[in-house]
């Protein structure tokens, strides 16, 4: 079973991550996105899915649902989203949706339980009431929902446009997990970054769900936007401690205004320094880790109470196209515009644009545009990032017999690029594990990538990603 390092182990070394601060992939798959094909298309993904369900022991389902619409735009954002006032928006999408949903389950044996739900965007309460309750009731017709206990249904809420009675209705409906979007509760960097929202907003939508019996509660947060002080940001930080929620996720923003056209509203001078980032870091780990939250991973935090803090305490955390996640070995279907499925050995993409989209579904056909079959190189790479991300350590035996392979033997090349950060005191190697260091949790992205093959290839493309700070 694996373990993840206590996070009373975790050093915060500033110099060591200032030093490893370039792009880098988040590892929320692998193969990663940019390495997805356009030739893999509809037949693909049946034969994938056909295979998958005659597995000796058949996964058990995860669901996402993409809802795109936003009212209006957040300048820091890089979702795949649609910006529109227009409520008769959602009524197209929802017809198209129902269409997607009544082409896919059939193709999944009935049998296979569905232990995960998410709905994520834009902004999944967009949907009124009666719109979200049919929706729910349609995906309850189609697939086995279980009736686990354990079972998460999860959703993220903005809650500028959220009611309490909405948050009910979501109980009854039988999610138990919300996240909440905040970034930053500072007035002059709400304002920079054209999202206004208060303390007893967020307040409203996070003590309705612990009324109506949600079991986690989550707050995003972003370092790195415009007009952000550590000051500041130590008081965003005292206010979402007094609100209490189970889990914490800061995330480094990203300016890449040349991929998101939201960004280009964004003033650069106004972004704090590398040096600032990385104080607005320092004080997150600090603060939160007093406040009594376990570092997960990347970016995440949470009460070792927590469904997270427990599935990596048990072994089976796993990270996906939402970040950590409590369900592993399961199949992922990836609903709604540019939404990501992982089905067996493979990943694929919905159309990552309404016109493309709605005219799929309107043809008759699965909306997948692209995607990848993984090889066994890709598995065991996969295998080994998955455990140094989930669990901060690698045991070379259990690997080996797993795959039936010499760790090293296969990985001499990886071995190499280990040593380099292990003489920087990220990662521990011996013969019988891969252990990640106090100094070197907060580097997962950095370690994760000795083990990518496909970003060896990339060297000197043009392929962009987020800095690792």
């Amino acid at each position: 079973m694996n373990t993840a390092t206590p996070m009373t182990a975790a050093q915060f070394d500033a110099d060591l991550i200032a030093r490893y601060d370039t792009p880098g992939p988040r590892y929320t798959s692998y193969p990663t996105a940019p390495n997805f094909r356009d030739d893999f298309g509809e037949g693909a993904l049946r034969d994938i899915i056909r295979a998958s369900n005659d597995d000796p022991v058949p996964r058990s389902l995860s669901l996402y649902i993409h809802v795109p619409f936003c009212e209006s735009p957040c300048f820091y954002c890089g979702c795949t989203r649609v910006i529109t006032r227009d409520h008769n928006k959602a009524t197209l999408y929802l017809d198209r949706l129902y269409r997607e949903i009544e082409r896919i389950a059939p193709l999944f044996d009935r049998d296979r339980p569905l232990v995960q739900l998410h709905f994520g965007g834009g902004t999944p309460n967009f949907l009124d009431d009666r719109e979200m309750s049919e929706l729910l009731e349609s995906l309850a017709r189609n697939f086995s929902f279980s009736r686990d206990s354990e079972r998460e249904f999860g959703i993220e809420l903005d809650p500028r446009w959220c009611s309490a009675d909405y948050v009910r209705m979501l109980g009854r409906h039988g999610f138990n997990r919300v996240s909440v979007g905040v970034q930053d509760f500072d007035p002059d960097v709400q304002a920079a970054v054209n999202r206004i929202q208060s303390v007893e907003q967020t307040r409203v939508v996070l003590d309705t769900a612990k009324e109506s019996g949600f079991r986690s509660t989550s707050i995003d947060l972003i370092y790195g936007l415009p007009k952000q002080t550590p000051e500041k940001f130590r008081r965003t930080l005292d206010k979402v401690i007094a609100l209490a929620p189970d889990r914490v996720a800061a995330y480094a923003y990203a300016h890449l205004p040349e991929r998101f056209k939201a960004q280009r509203r964004i003033h650069a001078a106004d972004l704090p320094s590398a040096a600032t980032r990385l104080d607005l870091l320092a004080l997150t780990v600090e603060t939160l880790t007093a406040a009594g939250y376990r570092y997960i991973g990347m970016d995440h935090f949470a009460r070792p109470t927590d469904d997270l803090a427990r599935a990596q305490d048990a072994g089976t955390l796993q990270r996906n196209f939402q970040g950590y996640s409590t369900c592993a070995d399961c199949d992922m279907i990836g609903l709604g515009m540019s939404s990501i499925s992982r089905i067996g050995a493979s990943f694929s993409q919905n159309a990552r644009d309404l016109p493309n989209y709605y005219a799929a579904l309107d043809e008759g056909r699965l909306p997948v545009v692209r995607g990848i079959r993984v090889d066994d190189d890709d598995i065991l790479r996969a295998d080994a990032i998955q455990q140094l991300m989930c669990h901060g350590q690698l045991d070379i035996r259990a690997f080996e017999l797993r795959h039936r392979t010499d760790f090293a033997v296969y990985f001499a090349a990886e071995l190499v690029r280990l040593r380099e950060l292990e003489k920087d005191g990220l990662i521990s190697v011996d013969s019988a594990h891969l252990t990640v260091s106090p100094r070197g949790r907060y580097l997962l992205r950095n370690i994760a990538m000795c083990f990518d093959a496909h970003l060896q290839r990339q060297a000197g493309a043009a392929v962009r990603y987020s800095r690792t700070l």
